[in-house]
């Protein structure tokens, strides 16, 4: 679950009454826009469902397992601010269609993969190019709409979101368990073909022909190696330390991400001084509500990623579950993350920044009920156990989707809003990578060594409930960070 989040205000520095004359094949062009955004929504979420029947497949580590899930989201979060560059210097028609095609041949080497290595290096890929095609979209949409329908095409993205978290587990599930053709597991790959193929043709048709570019400043690739460089080493001894046995040069490649960040900041420091266009403007980390929220955003993102992985590994390998079984067993989250989405929609401009704090309450309800379920029920809970917790946090964790960035970035200037709100899209991504990092290896910590592939119940049980635990932290720890955060929503229309 980690969807690049934005809205029609963080999309856009502009006034909701500026901008282009309707296209007149405005809502065809939009559909070619869902479906490219589809494609990263699914993909943000699949490999969770698949991931032991990949291993069983394939082979490897459980460290694998975790970075098949992690690749995607640490080259989305490294490449994200680096893809909305490319679209301002060369049209945001030709990137997204440049990155949808690369997503479609990444999907297929993914589908092809014959190790692990391989497929952990090809949803590198794949998430490389999602960083290039998933900045285009709301600025392709300012193009093909005016101010009138604006709005209504902005609309569609939160049921379209909404079905893709639920539906996309699923499907998922159904996939790997019906195993069309001997496909098994890379089924799930394969069903971005048709989805890129209609962005591609339809977009390549509709899609309006890219303005004037904007080729001054460059591109930073110094700043991206950098800052790459920097987040690859405060994930990789995360994930990789429990399995090796946490040696010396883990812990010290971990603490050198902070010197290697810290000189990814001062390079964006020098060359906007110089001129340049730099990845981040640092002068919004000034803000302190925007600070507070970038670690509002950490801890939100990584919590409900990380815990996502977590149950779905509980499910399948300490349970036994089918991987269509296990998705079934947690779609009742996603229902409730789409209502959760559905009442703050309606109620944020009323509650503010208390919607948030409602969330957070309500995922902490839900973790308390879900252990409840683990103490009552032990190693013999069903998916009727588990729905009533998990929707009661879904629909928390759904009431803060919908209003956090527009929250966030409330007290920022309307000329840095551009670049603060890209900045949180590729924190978000950093944040489910480190959620990933984290509570896997507490999950795998606590859990023990398997037996033909599987844990024992019990031991599954435990670690569970210690993810459990930690997830209840997290939550804890975001609660009082809110309180810093902007009271109002940032105003759009």
């Amino acid at each position: 679950m980690t969807a690049t989040l934005d809205t029609p205000a963080v999309a856009s520095g502009t006034r909701p009454d500026s901008g282009p004359r309707p296209h007149p094949r405005r809502w065809l062009g939009l559909s070619a826009i869902l479906a490219a955004t589809l494609l990263n929504l699914l993909d943000s979420t699949v490999v969770n469902v698949a991931a032991p029947a990949i291993r069983a497949d394939l082979g490897g580590s459980f460290s694998a397992l975790q970075w098949m899930a992690a690749g995607y989201t640490l080259a989305l979060a490294v490449a994200l601010l680096t893809g909305g560059r490319l679209g301002d210097m060369f049209g945001r028609k030709p990137v997204l269609l440049a990155g949808a095609a690369g997503f479609l041949a990444t999907s297929a080497l993914c589908a092809l993969a014959w190790s692990p290595e391989s497929l952990i290096a090809a949803r590198v890929a794949q998430g490389l190019c999602a960083a290039v095609m998933v900045p285009q979209c709301f600025g392709l949409i300012r193009d093909l709409f005016g101010a009138k329908d604006m709005g209504k095409a902005f609309a569609l993205f939160g049921p379209v979101i909404g079905l893709a978290t639920i539906l996309g587990p699923v499907v998922a599930g159904v996939l790997v368990d019906a195993d069309l053709l001997g496909s098994g597991w890379r089924a799930i790959f394969l069903i971005n073909m048709p989805v890129g193929a209609y962005a591609l043709v339809v977009g390549a048709r509709v899609l309006p022909a890219p303005a004037a570019a904007d080729r001054s400043g460059g591109i930073d690739v110094t700043g991206m190696l950098l800052g790459g460089l920097g987040m690859s080493m405060l994930v990789y001894p995360l994930v990789q330390g429990r399995e090796l046995g946490w040696p010396a040069w883990t812990l010290a490649v971990l603490a050198g991400s902070v010197p290697v960040l810290a000189l990814f900041a001062l390079h964006q420091l020098r060359r906007s001084r110089r001129g340049g266009t730099p990845l981040l403007r640092l002068s919004v980390f000034a803000n302190r509500s925007y600070s507070s929220g970038v670690l509002f955003v950490v801890v939100f993102f990584g919590t409900i990623t990380g815990f996502s992985l977590a149950v779905g590994l509980f499910l399948q390998l300490g349970l036994g579950y089918t991987p269509l079984s296990a998705s079934l067993a947690m779609s009742s989250w996603a229902i409730g993350a789409f209502a959760g989405s559905a009442f703050s929609g309606m109620t944020m401009t009323r509650l503010g920044r208390t919607i948030l704090h409602i969330g957070l309450v309500m995922m902490a309800a839900g973790l308390g009920g879900l252990y409840a379920v683990f103490e009552t029920a032990g190693t013999g809970l069903t998916g009727w156990h588990l729905a009533a917790p998990l929707l009661v946090f879904g629909a928390g964790m759904g009431m803060i989707f919908v209003p956090l960035f527009d929250i966030i970035v409330a007290g920022i200037a309307d000329h840095e809003v551009g670049s603060a709100s890209a900045a949180l899209e590729s924190i978000q991504q950093l944040g489910a990578s480190l959620g990933i990092a984290v509570l896997g290896t507490v999950f795998f910590g606590a859990v023990g060594a398997p037996v033909a592939g599987h844990f024992d119940p019990a031991a599954a049980l435990d670690a569970a409930k210690r993810v459990a635990e930690l997830t209840l932290l997290l939550t804890a720890v975001a609660f009082p960070v809110a309180f810093l955060l902007p009271r109002r929503a940032r105003e759009t229309s």
